[in-house]
């Protein structure tokens, strides 16, 4: 494999592949290092990308390889172990070793989600322990659904999940509530609990209820959870990204500017990177928007 690139795409999800497809299609030399480990890797089915509706993450992964690799786009499965200003362009170290040139960079690490310490909840993810309302909403419609609360941000993804069931129950697990909101709850038919959550209960890979601390266990067949998402670094800390924290301790992202712009000329940031809440298919947008930028400012 030749190692001077036009682009070197630093992670091979939505937005990382866009991006290198629409490189690739300008006929700019572009190589994806990715690690692969999706953030989406654990759900059954990527939900509201239109025209692809419940396709399998590594299915949808699997033919953007194969569409970047049509078009004369490469794929290295590594991971980075260092990205740095070098010269007029960049250096960009794998873990084997291997040194890779680019005069261009497009970073599309993704975040990684950290739940609520409670026990028995991890297991769960991307089944019966959701985040997204309009990624997994229409799959657990009708079900009983506990809410268990992280911050204020919460309300609002309780009012959300209201929307998909009857029967839902908001666990506020030390987190404050105001009069205000607790008859705004009551008007919805939200029930409130305010005992600390001791564990979530299952039957095999079942979820079958949330336990408190005093041992009642609320009967529950789904949990919504805000998770703190914070931009995959790894690898990357010497290019030295602005970084911001989200609103309510909820984690942190790379600030960027039009289309991905950084403040490092020569470097892109595009998906959950950036925008921790883009679905799939924003996720994919930003990054074919920031392989079109890439390839405009290549021709200056």
């Amino acid at each position: 494999m030749k190692n001077n690139f036009d682009a070197v795409v630093i992670g091979g999800g939505a937005a990382g592949l866009s991006g290198a497809l629409m490189l690739a299609r300008s006929r700019r030399t572009v190589v994806v290092v990715d690690s692969g480990t999706p953030r989406n890797a654990p759900a059954h089915g990527v939900h509201g990308l239109l025209g692809h509706d419940g396709i399998p993450p590594s299915e949808l992964l699997k033919r953007g390889r194969e569409e970047v690799r049509s078009y004369g786009g490469e794929i290295i499965d590594g991971e980075v172990s260092s990205a740095e200003p070098d010269g007029d362009g960049f250096t960009v170290t794998l873990a084997g070793g291997q040194a890779l040139r680019a005069r261009r960079l497009l970073v599309a690490t993704g975040l990684r989600d950290e739940l609520p310490d409670v026990p028995g909840l991890a297991r769960h993810w991307g089944c019966g322990l959701v985040h997204c309302p309009y990624c997994h909403g229409w799959e657990v419609r009708d079900e009983p659904i506990g809410v268990l609360a992280v911050g204020p941000a919460s309300v609002h993804h309780a009012v959300l999940f209201r929307q998909l069931t009857d029967d839902l129950v908001y666990f506020t697990n030390g987190t404050g509530l105001d009069d205000a909101t607790r008859a705004r709850f009551a008007g919805k038919g939200i029930r409130v609990v305010d005992t600390p959550v001791a564990a979530v209960e299952t039957d095999g890979d079942e979820i079958t209820g949330v336990r408190l601390a005093g041992g009642e266990v609320v009967p529950r067949r789904v949990i919504a959870v805000m998770t703190r998402m914070f931009a995959r670094t790894d690898g990357i800390e010497g290019l030295r990204l602005p970084m911001a924290d989200l609103p309510d301790g909820l984690g942190r992202h790379f600030v960027t500017g039009a289309a991905g712009s950084t403040a490092v000329p020569g470097v892109w940031v595009a998906g959950n990177a950036t925008d921790p809440t883009a679905q799939v298919g924003a996720s994919a947008a930003a990054g074919a928007l920031a392989g079109a930028r890439i390839n405009a400012d290549l021709l200056s």
